[in-house]
Parts: structure tokens; sequence; C-alpha cells
């Protein structure tokens, strides 16, 4: 760990975030007056900008305040070297709250697989992710999101079924034990191969076996390789009960390979009938249209927000 980074600062507030962790995300609307669902904006949605250099990563969160939304989910690949220097960090926080926003997760890709059937490799792949839980606890996230992939990585063809859900809940159990320290919950998204298959994800659910382990439904995503893909709606119902984010994207699948438009007020039932009340995330940016594309979603949402509270 850099000496820039004194994880005593960390732990100083470990306690408290442990001790005061809730099922935020669960919350009875009805009892706090709140909304059914908050609206927060991934990253990823500006991947395109930040790719070609035409948006700074530090921007992200005046992006997200044009678009009137409050929260903001990060991706580490637009900080990849970041994560333990605490000056940059320190202006990520001073950047959010000048624009008033709150940050709710960091989205982890490119540090190894936590399913790796090998072990020493497994562990290393944890070790890595370590410094991005202490990084979102800093920034004030809950959760990191991490990819449970095993033999392969994205778009790579699946292994066995059984010994990859194994190998996955064990890299995820060893990584909640750590997070468990820092008051962060570890969540898997559904993002290709076995984890685009909702019953191998719960199975990993159920074998991490761990308060801190969760999942990030990504409505999306439910495309298992070239030729499989998994009925979205279906798959996030599945999801659900362990969910502690929500990914919206404006496409889904069904279970033949084809796609189609989101039905909003059918995904947003399912959502609500789990008890999920949280943040859910705008995950859409068509490259040449990224502020278009984000608008759309977002005013669905406030759409089928209001639809649904007015019964």
């Amino acid at each position: 760990m850099s000496p820039s980074f004194n994880r005593r600062e960390f732990l100083k507030t470990a306690a408290l975030a442990t001790a005061g962790v809730s099922a935020a995300w669960r919350a009875d609307p009805a009892q706090s007056a709140g909304p059914l669902f908050d609206i927060s904006l991934a990253e990823w949605s500006f991947n395109t900008l930040l790719f070609s250099g035409k948006m700074d990563h530090l921007d992200f969160p005046a992006a997200a305040r044009r678009h009137g939304i409050g929260a903001i989910e990060y991706v580490n690949q637009f900080f990849m070297d970041r994560a333990q220097d605490r000056t940059y960090l320190q202006e990520m926080k001073r950047r959010a709250d000048g624009e008033g926003v709150r940050s709710v997760l960091i989205m982890c890709d490119r540090e190894g697989r936590i399913g790796h059937p090998d072990e020493a490799a497994r562990m290393q792949a944890v070790e890595n992710h370590k410094k991005w839980v202490e990084a979102a606890q800093y920034l004030g996230c809950h959760a990191v999101r991490v990819n449970g992939f095993s033999s392969g990585s994205f778009g790579d063809p699946p292994g066995d079924f059984e010994e990859e859900q194994r190998l996955v809940a064990d890299g995820l159990h060893h990584l909640c034990a750590f997070a468990d320290g820092f008051g962060m919950s570890v969540l898997i998204e559904n993002h290709g191969g076995h984890s685009s298959q909702a019953e191998w994800l719960v199975g990993v659910m159920q074998r991490a076996d761990h308060p801190r382990a969760g999942t990030l439904p990504d409505f999306g995503n439910f495309r298992i390789d070239e030729t499989r893909t998994y009925d979205s709606y279906q798959g996030v119902e599945k999801l659900m009960p362990w969910a502690r984010g929500v990914s919206v994207k404006p496409r889904v699948y069904d279970d033949h390979g084809g796609q189609q438009d989101l039905d909003y007020a059918r995904m947003m039932r399912i959502v609500l009938d789990a008890g999920y009340h949280g943040y859910c995330g705008i995950e859409y940016g068509p490259e040449g249209k990224v502020d278009e594309g984000i608008r759309a979603v977002r005013d669905n949402l406030v759409r089928v927000r209001e639809e649904l509270a007015g019964g």
C-alpha cells in the first residue's frame, strides 16, 4: 500500500460504517416519504468521450449534475493508477461534494479473476481489488462491483458450471471478509459467461455465504456468449434478492438471442416487488448521442416512477 494512504484513516470510520450498515436500498419509501427509487449515473455512459480524451474523469460529477442526477457510479478504468493517490481522491471527493452528488460505488475491471482456477492467482486478484475497496470507502461509496470470472474474461466461453461457481464464490468470500472492515459491500454484475445465467450467479451468492456479498443486476447484460442469451426480466427477478444496485439499459434480451426495447414499467415492478428502493444507475450513452441517450433513459425512469407511485 502506498505511504500516501494511511489505512488507519479508513479504519477510523469503518466501525461507524459497519455499525450503520442498513439495507437502505430496501427502505420503505412510505416510511421515509422518499421516491420509490433513486436515479444514479454510471460513468460508463461517457466511455467514448473518456477513452478519446474529450472528457476528463474529474468532470464526471459536473456531467451528472448537468443531467439533474444526484448520484454517481465510478469506473476504475478511468482512474486506474490513482486508487492510492490521496491527493487525486481528495480532488474527486471535492468535485462530487461541490456538485452536491453522492458517490455510490466503483465498478472494477482489469484487476484479475477473483475465481481464477489457480489459487495463488485467485488470491492475487483479491489482493488487487483491496485498494478499490479502500478508495470506495474514502469516497463515500457503499460498494465496489467486481467481475465473476474464472477460466476466462468478458466474451470468453465459460468453463465448468459448478467448478467456476465454487471458485468465484471462494474469491468473493475472501474479498468480502476484507471489505467488511471498511463497511463496504462487494457486488457481482451479470457481465457475460456464466455470470449472465441467473441461476449460476445465485449459486455464487449462496456459496459465498457472506453478508457483504451482493449482486448488481444489469438489465442489458444477459448475453452468455455468441449464441446464447438469458431472458432479462427473469434474470433480474432471480438476482434481486441479493441486489444492492441496479444498472439500467434501454435494450434487453429474451432467451432466444433476440433483443427488444426495455419495458420500463414491467422491469421496475420486478425491482420494486423485491423490496428494492435504492439507486438505479443509468448506464447508457451511444456514441455521438451520449447526452441524448442519458436524458432518454432518465426521463423514462422518472415517468415510470411517477406512474408506479400513483398506483
